[in-house]
């Protein structure tokens, strides 16, 4: 049985990023498609790929950390991916609490700006 593959253009559409994106990411080595004469098309593997891609990008993750996590899945394995992922999540969840205690501050000044202008015009 012959492995279904995708089109630039269906992948594109299938993950909701321009071609742009999907060039540039084969450009730094995150995704290597198949190749017949300008034609790309992505196998599965690619797909789960990119998956993981959009993941890591979803929850801030830097394209050269979600590289390295792919690099290690395929040269050590599961249990070691797994491994970097707890690491790279637990420094993640440490940011993402930073910025939002930032913007909870902000929407808390912003507010009380807008109370004060408020009041001030009534």
């Amino acid at each position: 049985m012959t492995e279904t593959r995708m089109s630039f253009k269906e992948m594109c559409a299938a993950f909701d990023v321009t071609p742009r994106t999907l060039r540039y990411y084969e450009y730094i080595e995150l995704l290597q498609p198949d190749r017949e004469g300008r034609s790309r098309f992505y196998t599965s593997r690619e797909r789960a790929r990119m998956e993981l891609i959009m993941r890591g990008r979803k929850f801030g993750f830097q394209l050269e950390e979600i590289r390295q996590w792919l690099m290690i899945y395929e040269n050590e394995g599961n249990q070691a991916q797994a491994q970097a992922f707890l690491e790279m999540a637990d420094r993640q969840m440490i940011e993402l609490k930073n910025q939002r205690e930032q913007l909870e501050e902000a929407m808390n000044e912003l507010s009380s700006l807008r109370e004060t202008t408020a009041r001030s015009l009534a």
